[in-house]
Protein backbone atom coordinates (compact mmCIF):
# COMPACT_ATOMS: atom_id res chain seq x y z
CA UNK A 1 0.00 0.00 0.00
CA UNK A 2 1.57 3.26 -1.14
CA UNK A 3 -0.72 5.73 0.59
CA UNK A 4 0.26 6.47 4.17
CA UNK A 5 -1.67 9.65 4.94
CA UNK A 6 -4.82 11.50 3.95
CA UNK A 7 -5.02 15.28 4.25
CA UNK A 8 -8.41 16.94 4.58
CA UNK A 9 -9.62 20.43 3.92
CA UNK A 10 -12.09 21.73 6.54
CA UNK A 11 -14.45 24.47 5.32
CA UNK A 12 -16.83 23.02 2.74
CA UNK A 13 -15.23 19.59 3.07
CA UNK A 14 -15.40 18.12 6.57
CA UNK A 15 -17.56 21.08 7.61
CA UNK A 16 -20.35 21.65 5.06
CA UNK A 17 -21.03 25.28 4.21
CA UNK A 18 -21.73 27.82 1.54
CA UNK A 19 -18.54 29.82 1.81
CA UNK A 20 -20.09 33.15 0.85
CA UNK A 21 -22.92 32.72 3.34
CA UNK A 22 -20.52 31.72 6.11
CA UNK A 23 -18.07 34.54 5.45
CA UNK A 24 -20.76 37.20 5.14
CA UNK A 25 -22.52 36.02 8.29
CA UNK A 26 -19.45 35.75 10.44
CA UNK A 27 -18.16 39.15 9.28
CA UNK A 28 -21.43 40.73 10.43
CA UNK A 29 -20.89 39.34 13.92
CA UNK A 30 -17.27 40.48 13.91
CA UNK A 31 -18.23 43.99 12.79
CA UNK A 32 -20.83 44.16 15.54
CA UNK A 33 -18.20 43.18 18.09
CA UNK A 34 -15.76 45.82 16.87
CA UNK A 35 -18.25 48.68 16.32
CA UNK A 36 -18.15 50.03 19.93
CA UNK A 37 -14.39 50.46 19.52
CA UNK A 38 -14.71 52.74 16.51
CA UNK A 39 -14.49 50.23 13.66
CA UNK A 40 -16.84 50.97 10.77
CA UNK A 41 -18.07 47.74 9.19
CA UNK A 42 -17.03 48.24 5.57
CA UNK A 43 -13.58 49.56 6.43
CA UNK A 44 -12.98 46.69 8.85
CA UNK A 45 -14.06 44.03 6.38
CA UNK A 46 -11.95 45.59 3.64
CA UNK A 47 -8.94 45.54 5.98
CA UNK A 48 -9.53 41.89 6.83
CA UNK A 49 -9.76 40.93 3.16
CA UNK A 50 -6.58 42.89 2.46
CA UNK A 51 -4.82 41.10 5.29
CA UNK A 52 -6.09 37.77 3.98
CA UNK A 53 -4.64 38.56 0.56
CA UNK A 54 -1.32 39.30 2.26
CA UNK A 55 -1.40 35.87 3.92
CA UNK A 56 -2.11 34.20 0.57
CA UNK A 57 1.02 35.91 -0.81
CA UNK A 58 3.15 35.04 2.21
CA UNK A 59 6.49 33.46 1.31
CA UNK A 60 7.03 31.48 4.48
CA UNK A 61 9.60 33.76 6.07
CA UNK A 62 7.08 34.81 8.71
CA UNK A 63 3.91 33.28 10.03
CA UNK A 64 0.59 34.22 8.51
CA UNK A 65 -0.31 35.74 11.86
CA UNK A 66 2.61 38.17 11.68
CA UNK A 67 1.85 39.07 8.08
CA UNK A 68 -1.85 39.65 8.77
CA UNK A 69 -1.35 41.98 11.72
CA UNK A 70 1.35 43.96 9.98
CA UNK A 71 -1.03 44.48 7.06
CA UNK A 72 -3.93 45.30 9.38
CA UNK A 73 -1.70 47.93 10.98
CA UNK A 74 -1.30 49.63 7.61
CA UNK A 75 -5.05 50.27 7.62
CA UNK A 76 -5.46 51.42 11.21
CA UNK A 77 -1.96 52.17 12.43
CA UNK A 78 0.42 49.69 14.03
CA UNK A 79 -0.15 51.02 17.54
CA UNK A 80 -3.93 50.77 17.33
CA UNK A 81 -3.75 47.32 15.73
CA UNK A 82 -1.61 46.06 18.59
CA UNK A 83 -3.78 47.72 21.24
CA UNK A 84 -7.07 46.43 19.84
CA UNK A 85 -5.87 42.95 18.97
CA UNK A 86 -7.40 41.60 22.18
CA UNK A 87 -10.85 42.67 20.92
CA UNK A 88 -10.59 40.31 17.99
CA UNK A 89 -9.06 37.53 20.06
CA UNK A 90 -12.01 37.83 22.45
CA UNK A 91 -14.38 37.56 19.48
CA UNK A 92 -12.94 34.23 18.38
CA UNK A 93 -12.90 33.01 21.98
CA UNK A 94 -16.47 33.96 22.85
CA UNK A 95 -18.55 35.19 19.89
CA UNK A 96 -17.38 33.13 16.94
CA UNK A 97 -19.74 30.34 17.97
CA UNK A 98 -22.53 32.44 16.41
CA UNK A 99 -21.11 31.58 12.98
CA UNK A 100 -21.91 27.90 13.52
CA UNK A 101 -25.44 28.63 12.29
CA UNK A 102 -24.03 29.15 8.79
CA UNK A 103 -22.52 25.65 8.75
CA UNK A 104 -24.03 22.25 8.16
CA UNK A 105 -23.06 18.86 9.52
CA UNK A 106 -22.19 15.68 7.65
CA UNK A 107 -21.87 12.56 9.81
CA UNK A 108 -20.23 10.79 6.87
CA UNK A 109 -17.26 13.13 7.17
CA UNK A 110 -16.73 11.93 10.73
CA UNK A 111 -17.15 8.32 9.65
CA UNK A 112 -14.58 8.68 6.88
CA UNK A 113 -11.95 10.18 9.17
CA UNK A 114 -12.43 7.44 11.73
CA UNK A 115 -12.51 4.73 9.08
CA UNK A 116 -9.17 5.87 7.68
CA UNK A 117 -7.59 5.92 11.13
CA UNK A 118 -8.99 2.46 11.85
CA UNK A 119 -7.26 1.26 8.68
CA UNK A 120 -3.97 2.61 10.03
CA UNK A 121 -3.61 5.68 7.85
CA UNK A 122 -2.33 8.96 9.19
CA UNK A 123 -4.80 11.85 9.03
CA UNK A 124 -4.03 15.58 8.97
CA UNK A 125 -6.09 18.71 8.51
CA UNK A 126 -4.79 20.83 5.64
CA UNK A 127 -7.19 23.73 6.17
CA UNK A 128 -6.20 27.07 4.70
CA UNK A 129 -4.31 28.69 7.60
CA UNK A 130 -5.98 32.09 7.60
CA UNK A 131 -7.80 31.59 10.91
CA UNK A 132 -6.40 31.69 14.46
CA UNK A 133 -5.93 28.49 16.42
CA UNK A 134 -9.01 29.05 18.58
CA UNK A 135 -11.25 29.51 15.51
CA UNK A 136 -9.80 26.44 13.81
CA UNK A 137 -10.34 24.26 16.87
CA UNK A 138 -13.93 25.48 17.07
CA UNK A 139 -14.65 24.66 13.44
CA UNK A 140 -13.16 21.19 13.86
CA UNK A 141 -15.61 20.56 16.69
CA UNK A 142 -18.52 21.95 14.66
CA UNK A 143 -17.70 19.20 12.15
CA UNK A 144 -18.15 16.59 14.90
CA UNK A 145 -14.45 15.91 15.37
CA UNK A 146 -11.76 16.86 17.87
CA UNK A 147 -8.44 18.58 17.19
CA UNK A 148 -6.76 15.48 18.58
CA UNK A 149 -8.22 13.45 15.72
CA UNK A 150 -5.57 14.99 13.47
CA UNK A 151 -1.84 14.48 13.56
CA UNK A 152 -1.39 18.03 12.29
CA UNK A 153 -3.66 20.98 11.61
CA UNK A 154 -2.55 24.31 10.23
CA UNK A 155 -3.50 27.72 11.64
CA UNK A 156 -2.31 31.23 10.96
CA UNK A 157 0.01 31.00 13.97
CA UNK A 158 1.97 27.93 12.88
CA UNK A 159 2.73 28.30 9.17
CA UNK A 160 3.81 30.96 6.69
CA UNK A 161 2.13 29.76 3.50
CA UNK A 162 -1.48 29.56 2.32
CA UNK A 163 -3.43 27.77 -0.38
CA UNK A 164 -3.23 27.61 -3.33
CA UNK A 165 0.55 28.05 -3.01
CA UNK A 166 2.12 24.61 -3.59
CA UNK A 167 4.68 25.51 -0.92
CA UNK A 168 1.89 25.18 1.63
CA UNK A 169 1.55 21.50 0.78
CA UNK A 170 5.31 21.00 0.65
CA UNK A 171 5.57 22.38 4.18
CA UNK A 172 2.82 20.07 5.45
CA UNK A 173 4.59 17.10 3.87
CA UNK A 174 7.91 18.20 5.37
CA UNK A 175 6.43 18.38 8.86
CA UNK A 176 4.90 14.94 8.49
CA UNK A 177 8.06 13.50 6.92
CA UNK A 178 6.13 12.18 3.95
CA UNK A 179 6.66 12.02 0.21
CA UNK A 180 3.96 13.46 -2.08
CA UNK A 181 3.16 10.06 -3.55
CA UNK A 182 2.40 8.77 -0.04
CA UNK A 183 -0.45 11.26 0.47
CA UNK A 184 -3.96 11.98 -0.76
CA UNK A 185 -5.50 15.46 -0.48
CA UNK A 186 -9.28 15.53 -0.02
CA UNK A 187 -10.95 18.89 -0.53
CA UNK A 188 -13.87 20.73 -2.10
CA UNK A 189 -12.04 23.61 -3.80
CA UNK A 190 -10.72 22.85 -7.27
CA UNK A 191 -8.20 25.69 -7.21
CA UNK A 192 -6.99 25.48 -3.62
CA UNK A 193 -7.05 21.72 -3.01
CA UNK A 194 -6.54 19.96 -6.32
CA UNK A 195 -3.30 21.88 -6.88
CA UNK A 196 -1.73 19.33 -4.54
CA UNK A 197 -1.61 16.99 -7.52
CA UNK A 198 1.09 19.19 -9.08
CA UNK A 199 3.41 17.98 -6.33
CA UNK A 200 2.66 14.34 -7.08
CA UNK A 201 0.04 13.89 -4.39
CA UNK A 202 -3.13 11.93 -4.97
CA UNK A 203 -6.35 13.95 -4.81
CA UNK A 204 -10.07 13.46 -4.32
CA UNK A 205 -12.50 16.31 -4.99
CA UNK A 206 -15.49 16.38 -2.66
CA UNK A 207 -18.48 17.63 -4.64
CA UNK A 208 -20.97 18.09 -1.79
CA UNK A 209 -20.06 21.80 -1.36
CA UNK A 210 -17.74 22.16 -4.33
CA UNK A 211 -16.05 25.45 -5.24
CA UNK A 212 -14.91 25.72 -8.86
CA UNK A 213 -14.32 29.40 -9.54
CA UNK A 214 -12.44 28.81 -12.78
CA UNK A 215 -14.97 26.37 -14.17
CA UNK A 216 -12.49 23.52 -14.61
CA UNK A 217 -13.62 20.15 -15.89
CA UNK A 218 -13.85 18.16 -12.67
CA UNK A 219 -13.50 14.95 -14.64
CA UNK A 220 -9.80 15.78 -14.57
CA UNK A 221 -9.86 14.68 -10.92
CA UNK A 222 -11.19 11.72 -8.97
CA UNK A 223 -14.36 13.15 -7.43
CA UNK A 224 -17.61 12.39 -5.67
CA UNK A 225 -19.55 12.78 -2.46
CA UNK A 226 -18.48 11.69 1.00
CA UNK A 227 -20.68 8.64 0.43
CA UNK A 228 -18.60 7.87 -2.66
CA UNK A 229 -15.37 8.37 -0.75
CA UNK A 230 -16.50 6.07 2.04
CA UNK A 231 -17.40 3.37 -0.46
CA UNK A 232 -14.05 3.75 -2.15
CA UNK A 233 -12.18 3.41 1.13
CA UNK A 234 -14.09 0.24 1.89
CA UNK A 235 -13.35 -1.33 -1.48
CA UNK A 236 -9.96 -0.01 -2.58
CA UNK A 237 -6.46 -0.63 -1.31
CA UNK A 238 -5.49 3.01 -1.68
CA UNK A 239 -3.04 2.23 -4.45
CA UNK A 240 -1.76 5.63 -5.44
CA UNK A 241 -2.52 5.22 -9.14
CA UNK A 242 -6.24 5.69 -8.50
CA UNK A 243 -5.87 9.15 -7.02
CA UNK A 244 -3.94 10.69 -9.88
Amino acid sequence: MNTKAVLFDLDGTLLPMDMDEFTGGYFKFLAKKAAPYGYEAKGLIDAIWHGTAAMVKNDGKRTNEEVFWEDFGKSYGAERAEKDRSIFEDFYENDFICAKQFCGFNPLAVEVVRLLKAKGLRVALATNPIFPLIATRSRIRWAGLEPEDFELYTTYENIGFSKPNPEYYREVLRRMDLKPEECVMVGNDVTEDMIARELGMGVFLITDCMINKKGEDINNYPHGSFEDLKSLINTADFDSFYWK
